[in-house]
């Protein structure tokens, strides 16, 4: 304790950076020194601030204080990357009051060897009590380090985190930035790729995007339009004057379609939609940003990227933001959204307006049943939408409807009371096992909603469009090789766990199931294809595509998998610091594709098409209302 009141600085540089590496184990899997050195160079910044602006006396204490604050740094990030796989920016802080509410998949994701971090602190904590009252250690008065020093240390190492920065700034891959840059420096990484991306839209305009978007689309498309046939689309207006009924399904992986347990269907509800008659999409896959489900209906009713630099509820419920309840609003349809949580988890109570729903149906419309943390069952939800939609249905009045599922969110404990299925005992406890209890109980009340919709007879009117939000499983809990052990399926960790369910039923209609790859941004455009609604003709700019009527298509992905990753029809593509150093898996086999050199194009693509999305959301008109 002596020596750390000596040398606060020193001290608290040492064990800082052995944080650092001890971080890097947690996240990296790997410590290397060179990396290191952009940790240390950002760290001495830090400690020289702290050095200067702190008196001789309080020197300990505010060293003690960094050094405190680092640790909590360093561990929220540990539990953030444990549970979504990247490295949170300093933007993930608008996501804070949020815990809250998603407290058990909090606790999930908190490994106890994160608490190494603190072990430093606690042992300080104990030395400090023990020679509180020892005359041995009365404070001293200490050496005040010369300004000139720690003000020539301050450059240097300011100096040396600007060279890091500079030098990894355009990696388009957050994963590998952060790992090149550390935790600190990744920071201000991110801040000036903010402030530089501003700056080049801050002159633009939404038609300029929209041009741009076309031009884009022409020269990847080539030859090939992008189209089945020239025209009128495939299945244009089908469902055309049809109500709408959006379900979208929590943590629902595609996986479980068609899934049986020692011969019990998982998913019997869905099964039977598609094997009669919906149009089903089993290469879609998910999309969403820091705002997890928000961003998931904020994609499939706009057909626009998340930024994935803050939740969409958050970053934009304050913009007119093109959607489907607007375009739905010109044709004298109303439009509903029910969610059995509060309005204001996740800022939905901007996001609805934003999006131009007319009313929302939160927590105190519902009756508790206490199905798990978010409060009421999807059955309860449905009760309650069913009533609302009957009203209207009576009155004539067209609806579009969305209701956003709760029962099976992580971590997927589901009461015995509302169980439905015999779990076997090689999934008893485990977090697969409580999964597939879960998404069962989910379809089988969406099953219920249906039935009811049918003798209501309501069903007939309505077209029904069914999705997952986001994935289920935590890699950490269940390996792939596992899964596929114990469930008899082909598994592969990012290819099964982001493939989500997109089917549509539109009444009268023969559907089908189309192979081609697609994701959330692709949802908005085939649903208004099939309600008869030319985007084109609307002045809508989207950046998905009609799934229906499209023979190229690629789907990006950033949040989840580094910006710059992308799925078509052949892999799964996930770029290193680039193009060159990435991986490819081929969608099928779950093999690796050596030679991906083929697949430029389309890399170039996608980094073009989410710059030009973000660009569009930025410079979209804030409400006046």
């Amino acid at each position: 304790m002596n020596q750390y009141r000596k040398s606060p600085f020193w001290a608290t540089f040492i064990l800082i950076m052995l944080k650092m590496a001890l971080f890097r184990s947690f996240t990296f899997e790997e410590v290397q020194i060179s990396r290191l050195l952009s940790d240390a160079a950002a760290v001495l910044v830090v400690l020289c601030v702290l050095e200067l602006i702190s008196s001789a006396r309080w020197k300990t204490a505010v060293m003690s204080i960094g050094n405190g604050i680092m640790s909590l740094i360093l561990f929220a990030c540990s539990v953030y990357f444990s549970f979504f796989g990247s490295i949170p920016s300093y933007t993930a802080l608008h996501g804070l009051d949020q815990v809250g509410q998603v407290k058990e998949s909090v606790e999930s994701a908190i490994s106890l060897k994160f608490f190494l971090l603190f072990l430093d602190l606690a042992v300080l904590l104990i030395l400090y009590l023990v020679t509180l009252r020892s005359k041995a250690d009365k404070p001293r008065s200490q050496p005040a380090a010369k300004p000139l020093y720690v003000g020539i240390a301050l450059i240097v190492a300011l100096g040396a985190s600007f060279l890091y920065i500079r030098t990894d700034l355009d990696i388009p891959n957050e994963l590998v930035q952060a790992e090149r840059l550390g935790v600190l420096n990744y920071q201000v990484a991110i801040a000036i790729n903010e402030s530089k991306e501003n700056s080049a839209i801050r002159n633009g305009s939404t038609d300029e995007t929209r041009e741009t978007l076309e031009d884009l689309e022409q020269s990847f498309n080539g030859e090939d339009t992008g189209v089945i046939e020239a025209g009128t689309p495939k299945f244009f207006g089908a469902a055309k004057g049809k109500n709408v009924i959006v379900i979208q399904l929590e943590s629902f992986q595609n996986l479980m379609i068609g899934l049986e347990v020692d011969g019990q269907e998982v998913t019997p509800v869905l099964n039977d939609l598609i094997e009669n008659g919906s149009f089903y999409f089993p290469k879609v896959f998910q999309q969403i940003g820091q705002g997890n489900t928000s961003d998931a209906e904020f994609i499939s009713n706009t057909g626009i990227y998340p930024t994935g630099t803050i939740a969409m509820s958050k970053g934009y419920g304050d913009r007119e933001i093109p959607s489907m309840p607007r375009l739905l609003a010109k044709q004298n349809y109303v439009s509903n959204t029910f969610h059995v949580n509060d309005v204001t988890f996740w800022d939905r109570n901007k996001l609805y307006p934003a999006l131009g729903f007319t009313k929302y149906y939160d927590k105190p419309s519902f009756v508790n049943d206490e199905f798990n943390g978010f409060g009421a069952s999807d059955e309860e939800m449905y009760r309650v939408g069913l009533e609302k939609l009957t009203e209207l249905h009576k009155q004539g009045q067209p609806f579009y409807a969305q209701f956003v599922t709760t029962s099976s969110h992580h971590p997927f404990w589901v009461k015995k009371e509302f169980l439905n299925i015999n779990v076997p005992q090689r999934l008893s406890g485990k977090q697969l096992g409580h999964y597939v209890a879960a998404t069962n109980y989910t379809d089988k009340a969406l099953g219920e909603f249906i039935e009811n919709l049918k003798a209501n007879g309501m069903w007939e009117d309505t077209i029904l469009v069914v999705y997952g939000d986001h994935m289920g499983l935590q890699t950490k809990d269940n390996d792939a090789a596992w899964v596929e052990e114990v469930l008899g399926v082909k598994y592969q960790e990012n290819i099964s766990r982001f493939n989500i369910p997109f089917l549509v039923h539109v009444p009268g209609v023969e559907g089908m199931t189309v192979d081609g790859v697609g994701g959330q941004v692709d949802m908005m455009p085939t649903v208004a294809n099939l309600l008869g609604i030319s985007l084109e003709n609307e002045g809508y700019t989207v950046f998905g595509k009609d799934l229906l009527n499209t023979t190229k298509n690629v789907v990006g992905m950033r949040y989840y998998m580094p910006t710059g990753s992308f799925f078509n029809d052949d892999i799964m593509f996930v770029p290193g610091k680039g193009f060159d150093d990435g991986t490819a898996i081929d969608l099928e086999t779950f093999e690796p594709v050596e030679d991906f050199s083929k697949y430029r194009e389309d890399y170039d693509y996608i980094l073009e098409l989410m710059k030009l999305s973000d660009g569009y959301m930025k410079l979209l008109p804030k409400r006046t209302e």
